[in-house]
């Protein structure tokens, strides 16, 4: 059974919440080990502040390592789960990307962006020049936090959705954007697959052409 993804518990968990929504997105309920689960809690939120462990959420080399781990854990067991991490030049939004591609091929992408601090999302799908992403920031459909903005809220897709946002949003380096990539050489992503369910690069070469 799939079920709805989950918002983050406090200011600080964006991303481990964010990272147990791909898995959820990709695989049922049933499908997923604990251990998966366990670890993602326990290498995530290792960033400290001057207030204390955790509170200054999670790091590049944290995700990077879940990435990895993820990734080997795959390999080593019957779970059908591949992941790839990105940095740098290699995260954007564009018609050859990986990470338009991963959504085109059935995956999804963990990425870190700007929304007032740096905070992790799940993109989940590509469609007509805007990004159909995951936030686990809750906000209600009738906020006015993206007025005069072109995201959309909703809050009628809890498995797959709650943000439509503009490609052009993620392509700016400025840290003042809403959903911002930022400046390159902070930026990256983990790319998520169900083996099982992944498409070739065959069967979505017209996205390409």
């Amino acid at each position: 059974m799939k079920i709805p993804l989950h918002y983050q518990l406090s200011e600080y968990d964006c991303g481990p919440t964010t990272l147990l929504n791909a898995v959820s997105y990709l695989f049922a309920r049933e499908e997923i080990p604990p251990e998966i689960i366990r670890n993602v809690m326990l290498y995530s939120l290792n960033c400290y502040s001057r207030e204390g462990a955790g509170r200054a959420g999670t790091s590049r080399m944290a995700m990077m390592f879940l990435a990895n781990w993820l990734d080997g854990f795959g390999r080593a067991t019957d779970l059908p789960l591949a992941t790839q991490y990105l940095a740098g030049e290699a995260v954007y939004i564009g018609q050859q990307s990986q990470l338009n591609d991963v959504l085109h091929r059935g995956g999804v992408a963990v990425v870190r962006l700007i929304y007032d601090v740096e905070h992790y999302v799940l993109l989940t799908g590509d469609r007509d020049g805007y990004i159909y992403m995951f936030d686990p920031w809750y906000l209600p459909e009738d906020s006015n936090e993206f007025a005069g903005q072109d995201i959309t809220i909703t809050l009628a897709h809890p498995q797959q959705y709650n943000r439509i946002v503009p490609y052009a949003c993620f392509n700016q380096l400025s840290h003042e954007t809403n959903y911002s990539l930022g400046p390159i050489a902070e930026r990256e992503a983990v790319l998520l697959f169900n083996t099982r369910t992944q498409l070739s690069a065959q069967d979505t070469i017209e996205y390409f052409i």
